[in-house]
């Protein structure tokens, strides 16, 4: 397996001294890495190769491509499909593929000699067998063997393999999750991260049955259930294999926001408050990625975006978060993880009399009228035209939903404002515990006839 030396030297030499005065080492459950910045268990680093490489461009860290028993399994043709959004591809991706189909023996040489010519840089493998101790056991001692600094228990994978009694087929139950994460902690020498499938109607309840079994910190989330399309003129499944296509994993951009509720979850619960957390899902630059910090991430893992344009794009993601830290002034990456994690609250903790109300721009407005379409046809009918054809908001009956800041196309033409009011805060919990009093109104609830 040979090295490649293009930007290894050079490259890194480079980001050392761009990047000196701020550290963004991790500590991600106790697997250490020169930067948050984890190549997720994917085809990206489906053999060594790859992974070197990656390294050579600057990424902290990788998480081997799933590894499982021998013999190997069996992989499909035609197992990636995506949809395009506004003009950009692959905002959301799906797969059918499986774990890897390579031979244990080769992975595990491969592993040996990654993370001998890269000792800094942090090599955690992903595993997925039958729940059974004794095949758990030996897995873990052989890769442990071959010198990881951590392992990803695959509890997420949605397709295929849960078909196999595998996978989210194990991630769905949470005393499977103990039971299994108890066998590898028997024979583990190495910080174990439990991956949780989001295909689950309640996050907290596996992250609980992580922790429980005493593994060592989560990564989430997996991949959603998901079936592309139908092609309208075949009526054939889109990215069909002979006709058929089977459900496969959805991610990529679109599914980051569902990916952050669930991590904030995790982060937010008093059973798991505090437990580390890698973050994973639909991360494609140095911004998503802080957001996951922010929420408790202390490493992130990416797949797509790399997918897309390759190994390159960690070296802007380094200096994005670089210049965005000396920006904030923090200067290491544990001022600012979990910060924004309160901030996440149930509904009922909101504040009733908080007013927002939107403000339109007339030098900016290019009167196309989708404010005025939105509000009035689906929303809360608050915005008039005047006699030039110019909106404007009605203040008193705007009950700041945002809906015409969101479909407006010129950047900054429509703002969110607050609005101060005399009403003290008060929250629904609070509302309800004095008997339904104490509100007072910040919008027109009711309108005459």
């Amino acid at each position: 397996m040979k090295k490649n030396n293009g930007v290894s030297q050079t490259h890194n030499s480079q980001l050392a001294t761009r990047n000196s005065s701020v550290d963004i080492s991790t500590d991600c459950a106790g697997i250490k890495s020169p930067n948050p910045f984890w190549l997720a268990s994917a085809p990206p680093t489906n053999s060594g190769e790859q992974v070197m490489r990656a390294f050579d461009h600057g990424w902290g860290g990788a998480v081997w491509k799933t590894l499982g028993e021998d013999p190997p399994i069996v992989n499909v043709t035609s197992r990636y499909g995506a949809i395009e959004i506004g003009g950009l591809k692959m905002a959301g991706f799906n797969n059918i593929e499986l774990i890897t189909d390579r031979p244990l023996r080769d992975n595990l040489k491969e592993i040996y000699e990654v993370k001998k010519r890269y000792p800094k840089n942090a090599v955690v493998v992903s595993l997925m067998v039958p729940c059974e101790r004794k095949s758990w056991h030996d897995i873990v001692k052989q890769v442990e063997d071959a010198g990881c600094d951590g392992l990803e228990l695959n509890f997420g994978c949605p397709h295929g393999m849960s078909e196999r009694g595998m996978g989210s087929a194990v991630g769905q139950v949470p005393d499977y999750i103990e039971m299994v994460v108890g066998y590898v902690k028997e024979v583990a020498r190495t910080p174990v991260l439990v991956k949780l499938t989001p295909n689950i109607a309640d996050i907290r309840y596996p992250a609980r049955a992580a922790k429980k079994g005493r593994g060592d910190g989560v990564s989430l989330i997996n991949t959603i259930n998901s079936i592309m399309g139908i092609d309208l003129e075949s009526l054939k499944p889109k990215f069909s294999l002979d006709g058929k296509i089977a459900h496969g994993g959805y991610c990529g951009p679109a599914v980051k926001p569902i990916a952050l509720n669930m991590l904030s979850q995790i982060a937010a619960d008093p059973e798991t408050k505090g437990f580390p957390i890698s973050g994973i899902g639909g991360i494609s630059n140095w911004a998503d990625a802080v957001e996951f910090m922010l929420l408790g991430a202390s490493s992130v893992q990416v797949c797509t975006a790399v997918m897309h344009y390759g190994f390159r794009i960690v070296e802007e993601m380094i200096d994005g978060l670089t210049l965005w830290m000396r920006r904030k002034g923090f200067s290491k990456l544990n001022d600012f993880i979990g910060f924004s994690a309160s901030s996440i609250v149930d509904w009922k903790k909101l504040n009733l009399h908080a007013k927002t109300v939107a403000k339109i721009d007339p030098g900016k407005c290019i009167q196309c009228d989708l404010c005025y379409v939105a509000c009035n046809d689906t929303a809360h009918q608050c915005i008039a035209l005047d006699g030039g054809r110019v909106p404007h908001v009605i203040e008193e009956d705007c009950v700041g939903c945002n809906l015409c800041s969101i479909v407006c196309p010129v950047e900054g033409c429509i703002t969110m404002q607050e609005i101060r009011t005399d009403a003290e805060p008060l929250t629904w919990e609070e509302y309800v515990a004095k008997g339904m009093k104490g509100y007072r109104e910040v919008y027109k609830r009711f309108h005459d006839g």
